[in-house]
């Protein structure tokens, strides 16, 4: 693949500094900002996350922010999940749907008080459709994008290295909520969350003067665990079936057809933009669905396309993502199946890059 040209649209990091001192070896482009994906090998940052400890650059990860008196009104308006019980201090996991139902993010909401919100975006341009829904309905909000770059602890280490930097109360932190803690004379927002399944953290820096402060007191502390810089892996995110918008999902699928049914309360999501689009869709049921597929045969090629999934002559899905796992012994994907083949066992065929490859559907992900 050509390499892509830097220019001041491809927006640097306030820990680009760290991340290139680390040897990083690849990016992708993730918000119009340099998310890293390799240092040493894909295979062995695999390894490393699932032993040790890694402090992740996910800057891009931006924060879209909604202060006033209708902010939890606008929250509301755009996920079918029920937010009514939800406290200050949580994080949940939000389908953000348009009218007709369609996703278009799957961000994680961050409540810091009953009039200020941060929607911490996947992969796409989520706060132009805030602010035209705020515009639209004339509602008494700031929608903005604030100075905030997450940065992220991942591996079974995290407690430990967390703690040498934050003090043993972030220990205490659990999962999906989120604390106020010192760093240099700054609060800052840390949360037990994070794109692994490894356990671990996020850290919302707040103000971008801080960042290489902080991660070098990171890498400093960590030295006996191992710390190295690290990014989101490949290998380990499809084992773990965690779902990468604009990959394995876009405006074009439901919440339901993605798996993420049970992060909607369509009935009691009042305002909810997509509601009424959705509870057609809850009570007929989707049609496809997200799925765990099995490939027998040698390690795939990267999946930079989608791949169909076939039934004889007939195409019943596609493979979004796909990569030879390690630990497994086999190649692990992430599949749209239709509801005809969804069922575990079912027997399909892979049409991909190196030709046609047996593969069959799961009952569950891997991790």
């Amino acid at each position: 693949m050509a390499l892509i040209s830097p220019s001041r649209r491809l927006r640097r990091t306030p820990f680009s500094d760290g991340v290139e001192a680390a040897g990083v070896s690849a990016y992708t482009v993730y918000n119009r900002m340099l998310l890293p994906t390799v240092f040493r090998s894909v295979e062995e940052d695999y390894h490393h996350l699932k032993s040790a400890v890694q402090v992740w650059d996910v800057a891009c990860e931006r924060q879209v922010e909604l202060r006033g008196p209708d902010a939890a009104r606008l929250m509301q308006m755009l996920t079918p999940r029920d937010l009514r019980g939800m406290l200050p201090g949580r994080c949940f996991y939000v389908p953000i749907v348009d009218e007709t139902g369609g996703m278009l993010n799957d961000p994680v909401a961050v409540k810091l008080a009953e009039d200020r919100w941060w929607i911490s975006i996947a992969d796409s341009d989520l706060m132009l459709w805030v602010k035209g829904i705020a515009n639209g309905y004339r509602l008494d909000v700031l929608v903005d994008e604030p100075d905030v770059s997450p940065l992220a602890v991942q591996g079974p280490k995290a407690d430990e290295l967390m703690a040498r930097v934050f003090g043993d109360a972030v220990r205490d932190v659990r999962f999906f909520r989120f604390g106020h803690f010192e760093f240099q004379g700054r609060d800052l927002v840390v949360a037990r969350s994070g794109y692994s399944k490894q356990g671990g953290f996020e850290i919302y820096v707040e103000g971008s003067d801080i960042g290489m402060p902080l991660w070098h007191a990171l890498m400093e502390a960590g030295r006996d665990l191992d710390v190295r810089a690290g990014c989101p892996n490949g290998i380990e995110r499809v084992e773990a079936g965690l779902l990468s918008y604009g990959n394995d999902m876009t405006d074009d699928n439901t919440p339901h057809e993605c798996g993420l049914g049970r992060f909607c309360d369509t009935q009691t999501a009042i305002g909810c933009i997509g509601r009424d689009a959705l509870l057609r869709v809850a009570k007929e049921g989707p049609v496809q669905q997200i799925r765990a597929i099995e490939i027998a045969g040698d390690p795939v090629p990267r999946c930079d396309r989608a791949w169909p999934l076939m039934a004889g002559a007939r195409q019943v899905g596609q493979v979004t993502s796909a990569v030879w796992s390690p630990d497994f012994g086999v190649n692990v994907a992430i599949g749209m199946v239709r509801m005809t083949h969804w069922d575990p066992g079912t027997p399909l065929q892979l049409h991909g890059p190196d030709g046609m490859q047996e593969a069959i559907v799961r009952e569950g992900f891997w991790l």
